[in-house]
């Protein structure tokens, strides 16, 4: 259950990095919706991943966490945000998706 909370915890932290994104575009109410967003993904986030630390180890959890952030954060990027997908990034990207699954499969 814990690496679901997890696993939900990072897919907020990919939302709340997306609401900073749409908020930098937009103008007026419009961009103080997104900074809502902000704060509510970035508060959901935060608390998931306090109640995920409370069974798996800190090292870990925070690794997983912000790798799924930073894995999303990018796809975000390239399919919303029309950022350059080049190889260099890809790779990386697939190193740390490597790396994620390998503290995964090496925690209790």
């Amino acid at each position: 259950m814990n690496w679901i909370l997890l696993v939900i915890a990072g897919l907020f932290e990919v939302a709340f990095a997306a609401c900073l994104g749409k908020a930098k575009e937009a103008t007026g109410n419009e961009a103080t919706y997104w900074y809502i967003g902000f704060f509510v993904c970035l508060a959901i986030s935060m608390l998931l991943l306090l109640k995920a630390t409370q069974e798996l180890p800190i090292g870990t959890a925070y690794a997983v966490w912000t790798g799924i952030g930073a894995v999303g954060t990018v796809l975000i990027g390239i399919f919303i945000f029309k950022e350059p997908a080049t190889i260099w990034r890809l790779f990386f990207m697939t190193t740390l998706i490597i790396s994620i699954v390998g503290l995964k499969a090496v925690s209790k």
